[in-house]
């Protein structure tokens, strides 16, 4: 049996807190999601939100973000739907993070982040908006 909950808000920087809140209270009312899972889960939500808050809806003004959980019994399913500038994550480079700190540009880290910290990403484009998925297994039912 699984849950969903869900929430849309406006795509501002103000509106981070509520989407870590709502990854927090809905992975501590699931069994079997522990520490680790449940801050990778706010991690990837808080770095997928904020690309889409600066860059998505860059030169627009701000429209919604709708940010959906799905607790299945063997995983999480988030799913980020916003409708800004579509943008193709796999596109984008990664950072070089052997590189020295004083030698790394400032950003470029959330995506890494995200496929570091998910088992599974993707995204489309269609006329409903643009999609984010992302899948984190669960080490216990």
């Amino acid at each position: 049996m699984s849950k969903t909950l869900q929430t849309t808000r406006a795509a501002e920087l103000e509106s981070l807190p509520v989407f870590r809140e709502l990854v927090e209270t809905g992975c501590r009312q699931q069994p079997g999601i522990d520490d680790r899972t449940r801050y990778d889960l706010k991690l990837s939500v808080d770095e997928a939100c904020t690309n889409i808050i600066t860059h998505g809806y860059a030169n627009m003004n701000p429209g919604s973000i709708v940010l959906s959980l799905q607790f299945e019994p063997r995983q999480v399913v988030v799913t980020i739907t916003d409708f800004g500038h579509p943008f193709e994550p796999s596109e984008a480079p990664m950072p070089d993070v052997t590189a020295a700190l004083d030698d790394r540009p400032t950003g470029g880290f959330g995506l890494y982040f995200i496929y570091q910290s998910m088992d599974e990403v993707s995204y489309e484009t269609t006329e409903d908006g643009n999609r984010l998925t992302l899948v984190k297994r669960l080490t216990s039912p």
